[in-house]
């Protein structure tokens, strides 16, 4: 058996690298447990095959793994699941999901060995990214700033939270903002967004302890457990007597079904994520009540996905990075250790056990 190479490897050398995997089990129903995942080693070369005409291969280590909400499991492996953004789990294949990697081989002419890049990549120490996942790779140049920001405030979360709100939201100065799931990665910056507008900002999370975070260390005006309100409708009128200009939906279901009724005229809808609705089987989803305040409050109600505008990253570095080194933005990781963590961490963030955006540890460079 080849010996395996610890620091990464020399691409002229033909011994295997020892590679340690995190694998799904099956294809999983709902909130992803520990249980569905396994761990597992196998090996990969050291470097890329010779290139050929349509090869754009990249070899990466990966340093960093981001867990998010959308690395749920789907129930059946056919065409009625196939529109769901993101299928992290299939069969005895490693976990996909958002991460930081430095490239060790490369084919593709963006991206040249030492070069530190985010992306979509998979729950090992060594991945060979391929094909179309090579277009979700982005370059690293701003490297003043911890690397684990890319895996949140600074890759995917980040982006969706910029795009979210200042291009579909529209906002404006001084309007009344609502946010539900608003501890997550995505509505803690929304939240903030909104804040450095001169908006009126109330969010709405799982506990009590997340509740005082998002008013004390992130500067909501108000925030509220969900979990403690029985009439989500009673809830917003309370804390917002005024209406909801935008409302950004992470969550859908019942907290929508309230928002609707508690909007202003020509309020805005931000479709972000629909928490509630992603363990449900398409043949038992249920329709949205309320839905005629759209047409009698001229609401606009608009989904969306961050693929769509990863045009504009250098716009959002420009906007963001900014306030990060002002210390204008609060942001906080909760990090594990180690590839094996891994399991236990994503199980962690739909049970609330995070305290912080969660990302795992793999390497240092």
């Amino acid at each position: 058996m080849a010996t395996a190479l610890a620091d990464g490897g020399d691409p002229t050398n033909t011994m295997m690298m020892r590679n340690k995997q995190v694998l799904a089990k099956d294809y999983i129903t709902g909130n992803p447990k520990q249980t569905d995942m396994y761990l597992s080693v196998t090996t990969i070369k050291p470097y890329l095959e010779v290139d050929s005409n349509n090869d754009v291969s990249v070899l990466v280590k990966n340093l960093y793994l981001s867990c998010d909400p959308y690395m749920r499991g789907v129930k059946f492996n056919t065409t009625k699941v196939q529109d769901r953004l993101f299928n992290s789990f299939a069969p005895d294949s490693p976990i996909i999901g958002y991460g930081v990697a430095k490239v060790l081989d490369s084919h593709h002419p963006e991206f040249r060995k030492g070069d530190l890049v985010w992306g979509v990549t998979k729950w090992e120490e060594y991945s060979l990214i391929t094909d179309s996942m090579t277009d979700s790779l982005f370059k690293i140049k701003d490297a003043d700033v911890p690397l684990s920001y890319y895996t949140g405030i600074l890759g995917m979360p980040g982006m969706t939270s910029y795009a979210g709100f200042y291009q579909v939201a529209s906002p404006n100065k001084g309007e009344f903002v609502f946010i539900s799931s608003a501890f997550g990665a995505v509505g803690q910056l929304v939240g903030q967004f909104a804040k450095l507008m001169g908006c009126y900002v109330v969010g709405s999370a799982g506990s009590k302890q997340k509740v005082e975070l998002l008013k004390n260390q992130f500067g909501f005006d108000e925030a509220f457990n969900y979990k403690e309100e029985h009439d989500f409708d009673a809830a917003l009128k309370r804390y917002f007597p005024q209406g909801i200009d935008i409302y950004f939906d992470n969550v859908g279901g019942k907290m929508l079904e309230a928002a609707l009724v508690n909007m202003r005229l020509h309020g805005r809808i931000v479709v972000a994520g629909m928490i509630s609705q992603y363990d449900v089987d398409p043949e038992h989803e249920k329709g949205v009540k309320n839905l005629l305040s759209l047409i009698y409050k001229r609401i606009r109600m608009e989904g969306f996905t961050v693929y769509d505008y990863y045009h504009l990253y250098p716009k959002f570095l420009d906007t963001v990075l900014p306030y990060i080194r002002q210390g204008k933005i609060t942001y906080v990781e909760d990090i594990a250790e180690g590839l094996e963590s891994g399991p236990v961490a994503l199980e962690g963030i739909f049970a609330g056990r995070n305290a912080g955006k969660q990302v795992i540890l793999i390497a240092r460079d």
